[in-house]
């Protein structure tokens, strides 16, 4: 079953075509990061999510509803945490808390309790002398204590501190144990990178590609580095290798997955002594798509 599936999501904004037949499937239960820079179309997308705006055309469901027809029922059954939180002033940081958690059909009160603790959150400053990170806390608070079933994360930690980074990665990945649906849109590569079951890769407007991210290493290269006994030499002919160096008794290369191992049993034969392998990160995903301007 799918928390959020979308197909073919079309929006413009006079020229600019912000969405461009947007087809994203989230399934209910796992943790999906949603990653693109900026002007990719992930805020747009997160909008129409939450029913702030319509699309020109496709089909977008939330929760089994219609973001735009039926938001004020399902908003009750989601979180959403911006990366830009803005707080009421005058109230508390306990009652904007209390108050997110009404919106939402309450809170669980010792889940929160819990959450202020790991978080240390001050809740009885002001809003209007909170820190930025500090008023994070507060909306992470009130979305983690809330009984919902699907969260929608918009760089969800700006303002946080390492410390604070790695509580909010602790209790994502208790609410996915507990059943809770999370989209995670976050340029924190190594954050989604920790935390998603699926990843989906958005460009101009379209998923570029989307999986598990052992599904998308298969499509990527692997470094290699390794000091042999003997100087390599053949590797450039091999298929798969790329950008072969050699200085000495050392080499380093780039691999395609599916011919690794006729990478590694050749240098066996120069007598291995060390080896260093480096899956490639979510960077580099990212500049797989981005960085030469591939569609």
């Amino acid at each position: 079953m799918s928390a959020i599936d979308t197909k073919g999501l079309v929006k413009t904004f006079g020229p600019t075509r912000a969405l461009d037949g947007l087809n994203l499937t989230v399934r209910s239960g796992e943790v999906h990061g949603f990653l693109g820079p900026n002007g990719a179309g992930k805020s747009t997308t997160i909008r129409i999510l939450l029913g702030m705006m319509r699309a020109d055309s496709g089909r977008a469901e939330l929760l089994g509803g219609d973001p735009w027809a039926d938001a004020t029922q399902l908003h009750r059954r989601l979180a959403y945490v911006p990366g830009d939180v803005e707080l009421w002033p005058n109230l508390t940081g306990g009652e904007a808390v209390d108050l997110l958690g009404t919106l939402r059909g309450g809170l669980n009160e010792t889940r929160r309790s819990e959450l202020v603790e790991r978080f240390h959150l001050d809740l009885t400053k002001k809003g209007g002398t909170y820190s930025k990170g500090n008023r994070q806390k507060v909306v992470l608070v009130a979305a983690f204590a809330s009984e919902v079933e699907l969260l929608i994360l918009d760089e969800p930690t700006s303002g946080l501190d390492p410390l604070m980074e790695a509580v909010f990665q602790e209790v994502v990945a208790e609410m996915r144990d507990a059943g809770r649906t999370v989209l995670l849109s976050s340029h924190i590569l190594a954050q989604v990178e920790k935390l998603a079951d699926q990843v989906s890769i958005i460009r101009k407007g379209r998923i570029v590609q989307t999986g598990t991210l052992a599904d998308m290493r298969h499509l990527t290269r692997t470094s290699v580095e390794a000091e042999t006994a003997a100087p390599v030499t053949g590797l450039t002919g091999l298929p798969g290798v790329h950008s072969a160096e050699t200085a000495g008794a050392r080499v380093r290369f780039d691999v395609d997955a599916d011919h690794m191992d006729g990478a590694i049993r050749h240098l066996s034969t120069f007598g291995v002594r060390t080896l260093i392998s480096h899956p490639p990160s979510l960077e580099e995903l990212m500049l797989r798509h981005y960085g030469k301007g591939e569609a």
